[in-house]
């Protein structure tokens, strides 16, 4: 048996079932208008738009459009709802982690995973954190909790217990302009020794800052520092509706491991997380 045979053999056989409902994701996005209609959706700025005003957008019919919204909320991969008289068309947030999920799965993952985000924004520094950093450091954990998009966290720790949580060498601020915007630390998952090289990531940005490349700054810092200080496994844990930190950390070398359905409660409601993992190259 030649090396490619063994590798093959090793890997079991996609399961029936997953193989169909992947085929039918991808068979539905094989129409490159349902392919613009799902971006056009995925990046409005209202998160939800009109049947009507999508048509307009893409410059085809209404009834045209209708039928396409039909076949992405088939598959799941749109939402739609009336409101009034109008039919307003939303993305599944879980179709933001389940398609990604797919093609890694499909493709066997990644064989090369992105070592960062690229395009770094000139005007962000990071720097290690210091101990006078942590009143600004809780501020923006402060803001990030009142989002209810970034942790089940809702009480906002003091200064002190959040630098405990995190590795010393693993900490690190974003600034612009000589103020600190935001922040990343790693946590360790485990006290154990065999797995002193697994941490849990987080990035919080300020909310002032937000949409200024802070959050690609940070998350460059965190992957390479943590590839050169022996850290083999990075993993965090993110609310599907929080594409855009999704989007992110898989341009950081992520892969979707599961979506975790109904894993806890926020503010009485159950909530689903996406589990991310990134491997340090070569590991």
């Amino acid at each position: 048996m030649t090396t490619s045979d063994r590798s093959t053999a090793s890997r079991p056989p996609l399961e029936d079932e997953s193989a169909t409902t992947y085929a039918e994701w991808f068979a539905t996005l094989s129409d490159p208008t349902r392919v613009r209609l799902l971006h056009a959706v995925a990046v409005a700025p209202a998160r939800a738009v009109r049947v009507g005003d999508l048509a307009t957008h893409l410059g085809i019919s209404q009834s045209t459009c209708s039928h396409h919204v039909r076949r992405l909320a088939d598959v799941g991969f749109v939402t739609v709802d009336k409101v009034g008289t109008s039919s307003v068309v939303a993305v599944n947030p879980a179709c933001c982690t389940g398609l990604p999920h797919a093609a890694d799965v499909v493709m066997g993952t990644l064989a090369e995973v992105p070592c960062c985000p690229s395009d770094l924004p000139s005007d962000v520094t990071t720097r290690a954190m210091r101990t006078r950093d942590l009143p600004l450091v809780r501020d923006i954990y402060a803001q990030g909790i009142a989002t209810r998009q970034a942790t089940f966290e809702t009480d906002v720790p003091d200064a002190d217990t959040l630098a405990q949580r995190w590795l010393p060498k693993h900490r690190w601020v974003a600034e612009r302009e000589g103020v600190v915007v935001g922040w990343a630390a790693i946590a360790p998952t485990s006290t154990r020794a065999c797995y002193a090289g697994v941490g849990e990531t987080s990035v919080y940005v300020a909310e002032t800052a937000r949409g200024r490349g802070v959050g690609k700054a940070l998350v460059h810092r965190q992957v390479t520092e943590a590839d050169a200080g022996g850290l083999w496994t990075l993993q965090t844990s993110i609310f599907p509706e929080n594409r855009a930190s999704i989007a992110l950390h898989h341009a950081a070398g992520f892969t979707t491991l599961a979506v975790r359905s109904r894993i806890a409660q926020l503010d009485g409601e159950w909530r689903d997380t996406v589990l991310l993992e990134r491997r340090r190259p070569g590991d």
